[in-house]
């Protein structure tokens, strides 16, 4: 069944933009992807994430030589970060997978409010979370655990990523529980 409802067409056509234009994103489109990220699910409503904007060259520059999977070249990153003293103090011990969860429905949020906005994006997970920090001056007790590239897609990029056969939701879904084998 194919659906005309405008929020499914836009996560079946969202997809990661792994080649980026030098164009700069405007603040205005920044501003509305993270305000859309206010809005992610998050555990008890604690809000245990921060994000820091990039859009100084230099420092971009520097992000990506900490970031073996940041192939593209984003004119714009947001790095979602986690604030675990907050999460200490709401009782959360650091093997709580919740503040992960966080950091994922609002990593996702922040992909299709791009989409929408018609900015390109893709998320990065290789990276140096200790020289992350260090670049953008964290708090102690604050870590980066995702980025989010920025920008606006560059024709003839790197084709995406399938290794194999893309898995239609039919094989990827259980019915009740998982059968015997």
């Amino acid at each position: 069944m194919s659906s005309p409802n405008p929020v499914l067409a836009a996560i079946r056509s969202r997809r990661v933009a792994r080649a980026l234009t030098g164009e700069p994103v405007e603040r205005a489109a920044l501003e509305e992807i993270l305000r859309a990220a206010r809005f992610a699910p998050n555990a008890g409503n604690r809000h245990l994430q921060h994000f820091v904007i990039v859009q100084d060259p230099a420092m971009l520059r520097v992000l990506r030589m900490v970031s073996p999977g940041m192939l593209q070249r984003p004119p714009a990153v947001i790095a979602i970060c986690v604030d675990w003293e907050r999460a200490e103090a709401f009782g959360l011990p650091p093997a709580n997978r919740g503040a992960w969860i966080d950091v994922g429905t609002a990593a996702q949020t922040m992909l299709l409010a791009a989409h929408a906005l018609g900015v390109a994006s893709g998320p990065v997970t290789s990276f140096s979370r200790a020289a992350v920090a260090r670049v953008l001056n964290l708090p102690a007790r604050w870590s980066a655990e995702l980025l989010v590239c920025l920008g606006h897609a560059a024709e003839g990029g790197p084709p995406p990523m399938r290794r194999g056969v893309t898995a239609d939701w039919r094989h990827l879904t259980h019915w009740e529980r998982f059968p015997q084998r």
